[in-house]
């Protein structure tokens, strides 16, 4: 195997020590995730950044088996699927946890979603109980479906499933328990192999799909994600989740893997810049986990100077590509934090890779090395065959931590895993000699630049054979062009196919410039080459920087195919709540004024 972890067999194996996965069968996340609670009883393990409310690991052990006991006692049973529909706490994660001890399944959904949109996951998933919160409650009112509010104030509304659903607070959950002190008998027959958590996800293939993932998913993912604590013998860090604990990335990667690590959880409901940077200040967090758009504001702002932030000792980015400039710029701002990057997807319970804090060359603008027991392989887009280093292909991966396929979607499922039991990630990626991956954009994201220049070439030939009257057509033909067959054969080879064009790398150098705050890149159609690249751009409040200069800016790093051919200002970049740009958005703003 190469330096790479590249082997003849044309598979990337880790390079990070394997983790030792646990073999009982009949074991859920849950109680792999308290077993070491007695080590640590007394040590903070969930806050709550708006109320200042904080449990101890005791104390989330404790309310965990009283709501599974209680999500029982109101007919919950194993593989009914529970809904949860709400913006981050720290009920939130108590609720999933007793949801999936004993055996259910928990759903989540992004609390923006429109009743419409709500509708249709709640029709694929059909949850027998729905968790959430007073404020939403218009859009899940007439789904006819019982209701939790996670509200501090109590409900004493009877519940029965039975009649017309009625509304439970959580502490009107919690007494329904009573003195309970273990977790109920049905816990100890959840397997490792049993569905614990249905996430929907637009996946590799565009429309929203439940992606199933079980207890093992989950064991596996957290144990990988905490490889490097585990290596550094440190037990004392602080997380704050900003992300939301609906989407893949906060659920697994902060809420699980952190929790059953013994790290201290710090859950903000909304994300606010200012309060984002006073919670960090005033709970000393050790640790973050955030987006591009959270490390550009960091980077970028003047404000952060205002706040103490000298306990960061990691601040951590994934779901969209972070540029190397990018990543230099914050570190100068925050000199003892180490900023990496990951990279996962919600197929893959939210990671594949990441940058070691400790081992290796910094902000190299990768995703780091594969996690442990991930094997990969970057695929030829044209012929399926599996590349070296520094080749350009899809990337392939598969490990323990792989979904098991769509909910009820069989097509989707085969178009995403193959036989071989590979997951088709639809990201456009390379490995470098040193075991690093580059995640370039989504294939489907590609600018196809296509090159006419070959055309025209030819054309000026057979326009000069056309004046010359001393010789017939075929010999002006054969005179012009035999000398320039070299040229004509290199252009061709050069030009005649589609060059591909990834919006993140023009972003990343766009988001270099001192005076753009953030940039987005989309395609727009050409008649001759058929797409090219244009840009929306955000301009910092006090730069005057013109269409020109960020056009020479641009042209000056890159091939020519690769120029900006427009260059827009806006206000602001559409993103998603998880941090990537949405730019179907502007896509379609430009196709509906052609």
């Amino acid at each position: 195997m190469e330096k790479s972890g590249y082997g003849r067999d044309g598979i990337y194996r880790s390079l990070r020590p394997p983790i030792v996965l646990p073999k009982e069968p009949n074991l859920s996340m849950v109680t792999f995730l308290l077993r070491n609670v007695s080590c640590y009883p007394e040590k903070p393990a969930l806050i709550d950044a708006d109320s200042g409310e904080t449990l101890t690991f005791s104390q989330l052990r404790s309310t965990v088996i009283k709501l599974s006991h209680a999500f029982l006692n109101l007919g919950v049973d194993k593989n009914d699927r529970v809904l949860i529909f709400a913006p981050n706490s720290i009920r939130f994660p108590l609720c999933f946890f007793a949801v999936t001890a004993i055996g259910a399944i928990a759903t989540t959904a992004n609390p923006v979603y429109t009743v419409n949109e709500l509708s249709k996951q709640l029709r694929d998933a059909n949850p027998k109980l729905i968790v959430t919160v007073p404020e939403l409650f218009d859009k899940v009112r007439d789904f006819n479906i019982p209701l939790i509010f996670l509200a501090s104030k109590r409900n004493q509304q009877q519940f029965d499933l039975k009649s017309t659903p009625k509304i439970l607070s959580f502490y009107d959950l919690v007494d329904l328990a009573g003195n309970v002190t273990e977790f109920p008998a049905v816990s100890r027959s959840v397997k490792q192999t049993d569905t614990a958590v249905l996430l929907y996800s637009s996946g590799t293939t565009g429309v929203s799909k439940g992606v199933i993932l079980t207890h093992a998913n989950f064991i596996a993912a957290s144990l990988m994600v905490t490889m490097d604590q585990e290596l550094a013998g440190d037990m004392h860090r602080v997380h704050l989740c900003v992300l939301p604990m609906f989407h893949a990335f906060g659920l697994a990667v902060i809420v699980c893997a952190q929790l059953q690590k013994g790290n201290a959880l710090v859950s903000m409901a909304k994300f606010e810049f200012e309060m984002f940077l006073r919670n960090v200040e005033k709970y000393r967090a050790t640790h973050l986990w955030v987006v591009p758009p959270i490390v550009l504001a960091m980077a970028k702002r003047n404000v952060v100077d205002k706040f103490d932030l000298s306990a960061l000792k990691q601040i951590g980015s994934s779901a969209a590509p972070l540029g190397k400039d990018l990543m230099e710029e914050c570190a100068k701002k925050f000199p003892p934090a180490a900023v990496i990057q990951g990279y996962g997807m919600t197929e893959t319970c939210a990671f594949i890779s990441m940058d070691s804090p400790v081992v290796g060359v910094r902000h190299t603008g990768s995703a780091g090395k594969l996690a442990p027991c991930i094997e990969a392989q970057i695929v030829g887009t044209e012929n399926s065959k599996p590349l070296p280093p520094n080749q350009l292909g899809e990337i392939w991966v598969r490990g323990p931590n792989m979904m098991q396929g769509y909910f009820n979607n069989p097509e989707a499922t085969k178009l995403t895993i193959d036989e071989k039991g590979w997951l088709h990630t639809g990201d456009l990626g390379y490995f470098d000699e040193d075991g690093n991956i580059y995640v370039v954009d989504r294939i489907k994201e590609l600018i196809k630049y296509k090159g006419f220049q070959v055309f025209e070439l030819i054309s000026s030939m057979l326009t000069a054979c056309s004046y010359s009257s001393s010789c017939s057509c075929i010999e002006n033909l054969v005179e012009y062009t035999v000398p320039m067959l070299p040229a004509v054969f290199w252009f061709f080879i050069c030009f005649i196919n589609t060059h591909q064009v990834a919006p993140a790398e023009l972003e990343g150098l766009l988001l270099s410039h001192p005076e753009i705050l953030d940039a987005v890149v989309i395609p727009y159609p050409d008649a001759e080459a058929g797409e090219v690249p244009v840009a929306y751009v955000v301009r910092s409040p006090n730069g005057s920087v013109t269409e020109e200069n960020v056009q020479n800016f641009i042209a000056k790093q890159v091939a020519p195919y690769k120029r900006l051919r427009n260059v827009t200002f806006i206000n602001s970049v559409p993103k998603s709540v998880s941090g990537k740009i949405l730019r179907r958005e502007l896509i379609a703003k430009v196709g509906s004024k052609m």
